[in-house]
């Protein structure tokens, strides 16, 4: 696993509850992009634990989607791309291809145990992990990772972008 996994924010700063982190998750989407930010979740094989705990972040419960976040099916209009699963070889093409179809600055979530290399070991079926055919710039460990853990993974992938993006406005006007 990486040894950054999680690093952007001290430990003494981290959100204690999941209302904390909702606000603060959506003052920095808010601050930083003046915009939402567009998620592709791409299966490579996994138990589909991972995504069921992705799936709770668009429940009332958590409500992703007041954070600035939405799911996009299409990887043309995909910001962060979130991965689960080893990363099997039937799938390692595809998930390529969906890389390669995002826009720029772009980012890579490896999330869940088997997407960090933790579970499986490569074989003639899997490469054991997300790193070796994409380029992660987020770890999330967990299997499956819980909700909290997902959206503090998404603060750290949004300050990540913020660095790439710095350049960039997406605000009328310019930059605050």
């Amino acid at each position: 696993m990486n040894p950054g996994a999680m690093d952007a924010a001290a430990p003494d700063a981290a959100p204690s509850s999941i209302e904390e982190t909702a606000d603060v998750l959506r003052r920095r989407v808010a601050r930083q992009f003046g915009r939402s930010l567009h998620i592709r979740t791409l299966d490579t094989g996994s138990c589909a634990a991972c995504e069921q705990e992705i799936r709770l972040l668009a429940a009332p419960h958590y409500d992703l989607h007041r954070l600035g976040f939405f799911f996009t099916p299409a990887p043309r209009h995909a910001d962060l791309l979130l991965v689960t699963g080893p990363m099997l070889r039937a799938f390692a093409s595809a998930a390529r291809k969906t890389y390669e179809a995002m826009p720029s600055p772009k980012l890579v979530v490896a999330t869940g145990a088997c997407a960090l290399g933790g579970v499986y070991q490569p074989d003639e079926f899997s490469y054991g992990s997300v790193a070796g055919q994409l380029p992660v710039d987020v770890w999330i460990p967990g299997c499956p990772p819980s909700p909290l853990a997902l959206l503090q993974g998404l603060m750290v992938a949004v300050d990540r972008m913020a660095e790439r993006a710095w350049h960039l406005t997406f605000l009328s006007g310019g930059a605050q």
